[in-house]
């Protein structure tokens, strides 16, 4: 009887408590993106990265992940500040869609930028391991 309700208990309780971590797993996996795009980390970032991955920029400029690892490479693009808000996680089987706002500084081709931006990353699970397939961005207008 004890047996039958502990294994009731587990069983009901498990899924709640795996999603959850999986979840936890995953925005820790998102925010080490932030981590590696700050140093910058290329040879991270190549691995978390899908090889068709897409960046769409809030001012509508669309990039691939060669492109932008270069500029990360060549200190062409260098991140100085990177902090999420209101990240929410929703998940389509082998496919998670992560959205937040970031506030964000950088220099790129030496030019000063800063904002507050929503943004969207689509990560999909491809032979065991998540990478990011898709990334885009829109800028917060700022309030009059």
């Amino acid at each position: 009887m004890i047996r039958t309700i502990l294994l009731t208990l587990a069983l009901l309780a498990s899924p709640t408590a795996f999603a959850f971590e999986r979840d936890a797993d995953l925005l820790a996996m998102d925010a080490t993106w932030n981590e590696m795009r700050m140093k910058p980390d290329v040879e991270g970032l190549e691995r978390i990265l899908a090889d068709d991955w897409m960046l769409t920029h809030s001012d509508g400029r669309v990039q691939h992940k060669a492109d932008y690892l270069d500029e990360l490479r060549t200190a062409t693009r260098r991140n100085q500040g990177i902090g999420n808000e209101d990240l929410r996680v929703r998940r389509y089987g082998d496919t998670v869609v992560v959205t937040g706002t970031s506030v964000q500084s950088g220099i790129s081709n030496g030019q000063p930028w800063s904002g507050r931006f929503r943004f969207t990353r689509v990560w999909v699970q491809r032979d065991g391991a998540w990478k990011m397939i898709a990334s885009h961005s829109s800028r917060i207008a700022e309030a009059k």
